[in-house]
């Protein structure tokens, strides 16, 4: 199952953490993985190359964060807000795959 962590502080979402694998089909071939991948790699590259913002990004091995800094544009917020609903969705449809987690900080 893939864990996505998002932090906000009121209704503005500050950073994420993605780690795991969905399990829902064999390496190479698991659309679930292939969608939340790519999902991440657009946000994070539109908010670090995009919109040029001195954002924290740590990539290892099954993981992935980025964390916005205090001045981070209305843009950026919003990219985050985009990722979190589309990560929704595809916990939705594909069920035990995504688990998401919200925390105030």
């Amino acid at each position: 199952m893939i864990t996505a962590s998002f932090q906000k502080n009121g209704e503005r979402l500050l950073a994420f953490s993605l780690s795991g694998h969905a399990g829902y089909a064999d390496a190479g071939q698991d659309i679930v993985c292939a969608s939340v991948t790519s999902a991440v790699q657009l946000t994070a590259n539109a908010i670090t190359e995009q919109f040029a913002e001195a954002a924290k990004v740590t990539v290892g091995e099954n993981r992935v964060s980025l964390c916005l800094g205090p001045d981070a544009k209305k843009e950026s917020v919003l990219l985050l807000r985009a990722l979190l609903e589309h990560l929704t969705i595809l916990s939705e449809e594909f069920e035990n795959t995504i688990q998401i987690i919200i925390s105030e900080v």
